[in-house]
């Protein structure tokens, strides 16, 4: 494993692998690393012969200064965490990213504004300026997320459209502790009672996909209903939507593909999840 620290070292590691024809599966991460990347590193390794790891806790996507200062960060525990799994781990400082203040602008038609974005404006700006600039910075064969950030995945997915980017991105499933609870590097922010409580959410949510009803509204009264119940959580949205354009559906007729996606605060943590309805 190589641990690189500037873009120029980067650039001239890989050129050399690219050189040698070498396929670069790139795995974009801000630290604080868990099995769920550990999962999305797997994957990135079975299908290609260089794996590329990036820890980078980008600034841009926190709406709160709070938020970014309490985010966990402990380079040292990652690096032994992905010394034997992946190939170079890119890790820069953010005047190595950002040396003067970004100015990109990103639009994607409305999929920015909705769950996270309403809740958190600006936030996807500053994902999508991020990560472009790593796709530009590593040029990897394929690309991997976690479907657990539903709608980050399809941003970028749009992103790389948009931008015409030769980067394939592959969606990995949601990877639980075994309480049910999602796995996120936040979860380390949270005692051991609050991971318990945290977890009855993605209980709920999967108790109500056997109601058996369609009807959206159903499924929302009860769901709400239920973790209302929990102390000290609060719901900040839970909507069930189209998986491809992310528009809130009323049924479960109304789309092919249909998720449930959730975001919610236990303490001062915020946490989202998501769940396939079909």
């Amino acid at each position: 494993m190589i641990l690189i620290e500037t873009i120029e070292k980067l650039k001239e590691v890989l050129l050399r692998i690219k050189s040698n024809g070498k396929t670069i599966g790139f795995v974009p991460t801000m630290g604080a690393l868990h099995e769920g990347h550990i999962s999305l590193i797997k994957k990135a390794k079975s299908e290609n012969q260089v794996v590329v790891l990036s820890i980078f806790v980008n600034p841009l996507q926190f709406d709160k200064p709070d938020d970014l200062e309490k985010y966990p960060r402990d380079l040292e525990k990652d690096l032994l965490m992905v010394e034997h799994c992946v190939d170079i781990v890119f890790a820069p400082a953010v005047q190595e990213i950002f040396p003067t203040s970004p100015t990109e602008n990103y639009s994607f038609g409305g999929l920015e504004t909705v769950m996270e974005g309403a809740s958190r404006p600006g936030h996807f700006n500053g994902v999508a300026t991020i990560v472009k600039r790593l796709f530009d910075f590593v040029q990897p064969n394929r690309a991997y997320f976690g479907e657990k950030d539903f709608q980050q995945l399809a941003i970028i997915r749009q992103l790389v459209e948009q931008t015409k980017s030769e980067v394939t991105i592959v969606s990995c499933p949601v990877i639980r502790e075994p309480n049910g609870l999602a796995m996120s590097s936040r979860n380390q922010l949270l005692s051991f009672a609050k991971k318990n409580i945290a977890s009855k959410v993605y209980g709920i949510i999967n108790k109500s996909k056997a109601l058996g009803t369609t009807s959206v509204k159903k499924i929302n009264d009860f769901v709400f209903a239920e973790v209302k119940k929990l102390e000290p959580i609060k719901l900040d949205y839970f909507t069930i939507i189209d998986e491809i354009t992310l528009k809130s559906v009323d049924s479960l007729d109304d789309a092919t593909s249909v998720v449930a996606c959730v975001a919610f605060t236990i303490g001062e943590v915020r946490l989202i999840d998501m769940i396939r309805f079909k």
